[in-house]
């Protein structure tokens, strides 16, 4: 893709002050895109946003009943936002799973269904839901985060069916550890819950699964996302593409 592909196009990236929210807001502006970078940092937003000439928007997205009320106009949406909590289920704080739920299956819904007007009105729009190869094949102590990836799947085919008559497309980026702020930060957990010290949990338990022993760059899930935003992606919908290393292979 050259470097104007989506000029003239709006993108709204949530999660966007770091990681792969991050590196997506800088490959669709590097593409033309005038790019919205929504993040509950609202610093951190503000530090990308000003990078790439875009506008920050800080926002609670766990605050889904605010959420609600808030218009949306863009031609492409990216789901990028989430947390994580490693737990066993007897143990896992219920406010936490709801919490979960909220941010990563509430919220894409809200955002989906503000901006789908307006895509269907021009006749276009890119929807990239950033799942997980969570969203495909579940791991132990992570109920909640399984739970929201497999639903944001869901939701995910939904749109795709709704929206392709009416030029919108909604696919999932389904990619393993990811070399993020949201991985390093589970290290710990990690080590907690497996018994294992946080020297050994890269190579035991993030890439004990992976064909490919390493974690993936935030660049490299940014660069299917906006193959996916591009024009040349217009029959690719309802898909979910995976990015992990062959873990799903076995």
């Amino acid at each position: 893709m050259d470097s104007q592909t989506l000029k003239g196009r709006k993108a709204l990236v949530t999660g966007g002050a770091s990681g792969i929210g991050a590196a997506c807001c800088r490959r669709l502006a590097a593409l033309g895109a005038e790019v919205t970078v929504a993040d509950l940092d609202g610093e951190g937003a503000a530090k990308v946003a000003r990078e790439l000439n875009g506008t920050a928007w800080r926002v609670d997205l766990g605050d889904t009943a605010a959420l609600a009320r808030v218009p949306v106009d863009v031609d492409i949406l990216v789901n990028n936002a989430g947390i994580q909590h490693v737990s066993p289920v007897q143990e896992f704080p219920p406010e936490k799973f709801a919490l979960i739920l909220r941010i990563m299956v509430e919220a894409p819904f809200l955002l989906i269904r503000a901006a789908l007007p307006g895509m269907y009105q021009r006749g276009f729009g890119r929807i990239v839901n950033i799942s997980s190869v969570h969203g495909l094949r579940a791991s132990p102590f992570k109920s909640a985060y399984v739970t929201a990836k497999h639903a944001l799947e869901g939701l995910s085919k939904v749109v795709a069916l709704e929206g392709g008559p009416k030029g919108v497309t909604s696919n999932t980026v389904c990619p393993a550890y990811v070399r993020t702020p949201l991985v390093e930060k589970q290290i710990a957990d990690q080590a907690r819950v497996h018994g294992i010290p946080e020297s050994e949990v890269v190579t035991k338990v993030m890439l004990e699964g992976s064909a490919i022993k390493r974690l993936i760059e935030p660049e490299e899930v940014a660069d299917l996302v906006a193959f996916l935003c591009g024009p040349t992606a217009s029959f690719a919908t309802g898909a979910s593409y995976v990015m992990d290393g062959g873990w799903s292979a076995q």
